[in-house]
């Protein structure tokens, strides 16, 4: 019976992730701490930025929650920890490795998905102020940005031949 338990405690803090992360994102990146922030809305050469650094302060409360869950025999914790950590993951490999292409290794996806959250995110990084800004998500994306891939898929798909008005002779 705990094995479900810990499935259904990991699968709900994962999906709270993204809205933990969103107001983070919003309110805090794009607010207190925008000094860290700032430099990934800009083009900056190098490997690593200032930014990187919220990877560590996400990385603390879940290596605390496995550490403390395992040697406390708590399992609620665990899980709380693990999803966490997977959440980072998939943060790590959507937003670093699809969006930013700082890893060459999805770099000419057709898949909806992936053109709809870098479509997302190009929204996100028009903004370079601090003040401004939309699409705070990372993993979920708005319907309005399925809405605008789908609709360029489906005009780039289109087979009707494209009629031009024959030029008028003089």
């Amino acid at each position: 019976m705990t094995i479900v338990w810990f499935i259904l405690v990991f699968a709900a803090t994962f999906i709270i992730m993204e809205g933990v992360t969103w107001c983070t994102h919003k309110y805090v990146m794009h607010g207190f701490l925008w000094y860290l922030h700032k430099d990934h809305h800009q083009v900056r050469p190098g490997v690593f930025e200032k930014n990187d650094a919220f990877a560590v302060i996400f990385a603390v409360p879940s290596f605390l929650l496995i550490y403390y869950g395992t040697f406390n025999h708590v399992w609620w914790q665990q899980s709380i920890g693990f999803a966490i950590m997977a959440y980072g993951a998939a943060y790590f490999l959507v937003h670093d490795v699809i969006i930013h292409q700082r890893f060459k290794w999805f770099s000419r996806s057709s898949n909806t998905y992936v053109r709809a959250i870098r479509w997302a995110h190009k929204m996100h990084h028009k903004h370079l102020r601090k003040e401004q800004g939309e699409s705070f998500g990372f993993l979920f994306v708005a319907k309005k940005y399925w809405d605008k891939v789908r609709r360029d898929k489906k005009l780039m798909a289109g087979t009707q031949r494209v009629e031009y008005a024959p030029e008028k002779e003089v």
